[in-house]
């Protein structure tokens, strides 16, 4: 008896509305969301933030690493001109991360470009980007959509994460260790070359340095400022003179393919 193998690929509904539809492509982001977001909120509420500013901060700074950093940096009482240039050099990435997507909101109004710019993160950037570069219907109201969802979410886990923090004793030396563990993971998703490793370092080395001289967290914006010039500066000149040097080889990580680092040098 021949049986029917079901077809892996799903046919969406023609009917289905377009807020279902949208939410069924957010919601692995959504669910992602949801235990971060709850260590994200007990984390501000026992560096001193009330639920009111914590689910402000989550609406109007909408990222895990700045809202982590904030945490950490009030607990060790830093000034407020540090926390907001270490904000200001943490979030300059989303310059780079909008404008690639520029191409794909040709038309929009400036109303629309504003509020889809201060809705954007890492996360719902990358889930937009592929959506806008594989289907040719995916339109900037649907990538809005998505972006929305996933604040609605990390808002939601951020409130509830600062209820239950009101209801428990957290002892501040927790959130340096989350931070701490939060950048080293961003470091190495950074790592791509030998130069970085190099970089990365160096830039160590000068935020101690930098801290010990200013004796505060502004040592950590000096040092950052210092290490992305030189970092610039070094890839820039050997690109340009040497652009075989062995300091641009690639790094591949233990479980990656060959092919597909072949395939990345060669694009």
């Amino acid at each position: 008896m021949n049986r029917r193998r079901p077809n892996p690929k799903q046919v969406p509904d023609p009917n289905e509305p377009l807020w279902r539809s949208t939410l069924r492509v957010a919601m692995p982001l959504n669910l992602s969301y949801i235990p971060i977001g709850l260590a994200c909120g007990i984390l501000l509420h026992a560096a001193g933030l009330n639920t009111l500013l914590t689910g402000l901060v989550s609406i109007l700074v909408f990222s895990g690493g700045a809202q982590f950093l904030i945490a950490t940096m009030l607990t060790i009482n830093s000034p407020l001109l540090s926390i907001v240039l270490m904000l200001f050099f943490l979030e300059l990435r989303y310059a780079l991360l909008s404008s690639s997507l520029s191409p794909y909101l040709k038309g929009q109004p400036n109303r629309f470009l504003f509020i889809f710019a201060i809705s954007l993160n890492d996360e719902n950037y990358a889930i937009n980007y592929l959506k806008f570069a594989t289907d040719k219907k995916w339109t900037g109201k649907e990538a809005l959509m998505v972006e929305h969802y996933s604040l609605l979410f990390w808002a939601l886990s951020n409130v509830i994460g600062s209820l239950i923090g009101s209801t428990l004793k957290i002892d501040l030396g927790i959130v340096n260790f989350a931070l701490t563990a939060l950048f080293l993971y961003m470091i190495v998703m950074q790592i791509k070359n030998r130069l970085t490793v190099v970089i990365c370092l160096l830039s160590g080395v000068l935020a101690a340095v930098c801290m010990m001289l200013t004796k505060s967290t502004l040592g950590l914006v000096i040092s950052t400022i210092i290490a992305s010039l030189i970092g610039f500066a070094l890839e820039s000149t050997l690109r340009k003179r040497l652009p075989d040097s062995h300091w641009l080889w690639k790094l591949r990580s233990p479980g990656a393919k060959q092919s597909a680092v072949e395939s990345t040098d060669e694009k």
